[in-house]
């Protein structure tokens, strides 16, 4: 069970770096966001490649940033049932959960993505827009935010296994109410 949990801490080391480091991308996107629109209303000057980049900021966000928000438990959930529920029973949920659902479901995308991210990357696939961008580098963000989103699934089942198993807390309990 320990090196489990050094590997669930190298997990959490590199979606928290990543995902912070994504943070970032937000500020990025609201500038490039606001300088097209000052562009275009004020000067009567666009660009495709522009509003391009925006839609590939907005994506790196999300799919960069869904193992980082899966680390710090903000992904949407019913809290209504789920809070009332005993921390075994949470961990049970959350470890089953992963296991059967996450996991299988991030590896297929991960897995599916590649081939449409080698045959863009093959024929040099640009957006169809003039001016627009290469597509390649926006669908390799697709098996890299799934492949993230993937391994801190396998962390969190990890410190869900331990929590069961009596050698760790609950990820985001109170000590108090690990009993």
């Amino acid at each position: 069970m320990a090196a489990l949990l050094w590997l669930s801490r190298v997990i959490d080391a590199i979606n928290e770096r990543i995902g912070r480091t994504t943070m970032w991308l937000v500020l990025l996107a609201a500038v490039v966001s606001t300088g097209n629109a000052l562009f275009r209303y004020g000067f009567n000057m666009s660009s495709n490649a522009w509003l391009e980049i925006q839609w590939y900021l907005f994506a790196l966000i999300f799919l960069l940033g869904a193992g980082y928000t899966l680390k710090h438990n903000g992904h949407v959930r019913i809290d209504v049932l789920y809070g009332r529920l005993a921390p075994r029973t949470r961990a049970w949920i959350d470890l089953v959960g992963s296991l059967l659902f996450l996991l299988p479901m991030t590896g297929l995308i991960a897995w599916l993505s590649w081939p449409a991210l080698l045959d863009s990357y093959s024929i040099g696939e640009m957006s169809s827009d003039a001016g627009g961008l290469s597509r390649w580098p926006i669908k390799l963000a697709i098996p890299v935010g799934f492949t993230l989103l993937a391994l801190q699934g396998v962390s969190e089942a990890i410190k869900r296994l331990a929590f069961l198993l009596g050698k760790g807390p609950l990820p985001g309990e109170q000590a108090e109410e690990m009993a």
